[in-house]
């Protein structure tokens, strides 16, 4: 699974990668666009935006006619937009790869962006927003990172405000893909079954090799200075508290990834991880309970979330055997057997997921977009394979400390005022 990687005279990188498997192809685009370079004034923009470009083009004029052309295909489709990057996909056998191509090239070049269809859109937004709203699992990250960087963009929510959107006319869109939408922030990838054909480059070039380029925007950078622990409680009626407990931590260009990945399955990731077995089979404090790690290009973080009763008491039983797990580990306690076991999971999750030809662009996707390395799978379990015990402690120790603890909450709780003293003994 060797990638061949070509850049076309724009500066738009192709990669196409041949996993010699069955006789479908995954084609992504990814765009260096997202809600980190954004503002107040156009927040959920970049998500907007991903919602356009099916709802029209000159070959496709209406959201219809995109949908029944790819579903024509027997194909599937899907984008998504975070906080340093957009996807869009189309996924079907190899032998309608020309006209996923076309289908793709002309909606992301030429989107008609009708202002009909973007006054309709936004009340579709607004329903996802409150559908979000209604999902506290969901929320509680959201209010996590609006914590770490209060002061970033990097902390604004990608989908927007209702207010925000409300204000969008068709000159915010083409504002915000003149700043970033360019052939040389972005990166396509054709993953799969490629059956021994040679023109898909050649496709790409006759679609994609119009596309302008010129300089794009770059980001505002993180600056942070937490001086001590921090908590944010939204106040809401559940039936379950969820919090969302974390540390800051590093930009992805730190070799620590390794070790911090290690420490995060054998803390939070699986049935078999410390945190499950002792905040839900011994204690019976949660049902759902996992440990997470978010890197950014200069910033990082990893969190523990959890839904817990809504009781006070209950939820601060919660948080302390929580962040007593972490504090075991900072004191070295971890023995090889966990370590063993966590790296065998990641690397058994890491080879399935390479299975589906999805999984296999977007990693080399967003390695190449965010990274600008072309790392293979191979060589990042040698590199998580060099991971040992006194990395993880010295890591641990690095990161658990008090002044970078956060912690956000949503439940049915008053104290809106709570110190995060208050929930840690």
């Amino acid at each position: 699974m060797k990638p061949d990687v070509h850049v076309l005279k724009n500066g738009l990188k192709v990669i196409l990668i041949d996993t010699k498997a069955f006789p479908s192809v995954t084609t992504l685009l990814l765009v260096g666009a997202g809600s980190r370079y954004e503002t107040k004034e156009n927040n959920g923009i970049a998500h907007f935006l991903e919602h356009m470009f099916f709802k029209g083009s000159p070959k496709y004029p209406t959201p219809y006619e995109v949908s029944t052309a790819i579903e024509g295909l027997g194909g599937a489709w899907n984008a998504f937009t975070s906080k340093d990057y957009t996807g869009y996909y189309i996924k079907a056998t190899n032998e309608h790869f020309n006209t996923m191509i076309d289908i793709l090239s002309d909606i992301l070049l030429h989107p008609l962006l009708d202002p009909r269809e973007i006054e309709k859109e936004k009340g579709v937004i607004t329903e996802e927003i409150n559908m979000y709203e209604d999902m506290p699992q969901s929320r509680v990250g959201e209010i996590f990172e609006n914590l770490l960087y209060p002061h970033s963009p990097l902390g604004f929510d990608v989908i927007g405000t209702k207010e925000s959107i409300s204000s969008f006319s068709k000159k915010t869109f083409t504002d915000y893909m003149d700043s970033l939408y360019r052939p040389s922030n972005g990166v396509l990838i054709v993953a799969g079954g490629l059956g021994g054909r040679t023109d898909y480059l050649k496709k790409i070039e006759d679609t994609f090799g119009q596309w302008e380029d010129h300089r794009f925007k770059t980001y505002e950078r993180v600056k942070e200075a937490q001086r001590s622990p921090q908590i944010q409680m939204y106040t809401k009626k559940t039936e379950q508290a969820h919090f969302c407990l974390g540390f800051r931590a590093f930009p992805f260009s730190d070799h620590r990834r390794y070790a911090l990945t290690v420490l995060s399955t054998v803390l939070g990731g699986g049935a078999s991880s410390r945190l499950f077995m002792e905040v839900r089979e011994r204690k019976g404090l949660c049902y759902y309970i996992h440990t997470s790690r978010q890197h950014y290009a200069d910033s990082g973080n990893l969190a523990t979330q959890a839904g817990v009763p809504k009781d006070i008491v209950k939820l601060k039983l919660a948080v302390n055997a929580t962040l007593e797990e972490h504090k075991k580990l900072s004191l070295g306690n971890i023995t090889d057997e966990e370590i063993s076991r966590a790296k065998e999971i990641i690397k058994g999750h890491f080879f399935l997921s390479l299975e589906d030809s999805y999984n296999v662009a977007s990693y080399y996707g967003k390695r190449n977009l965010l990274e600008r390395s072309m790392v293979s799978p191979e060589d990042y379990i040698v590199e998580l394979g060099k991971v040992t015990k006194d990395d993880i402690t010295t890591l641990a120790k690095t990161l658990f400390v008090p002044n970078n603890l956060n912690i956000a909450v949503v439940g049915p709780f008053e104290q809106t005022n709570l110190k995060a003293s208050d929930l840690v003994l």
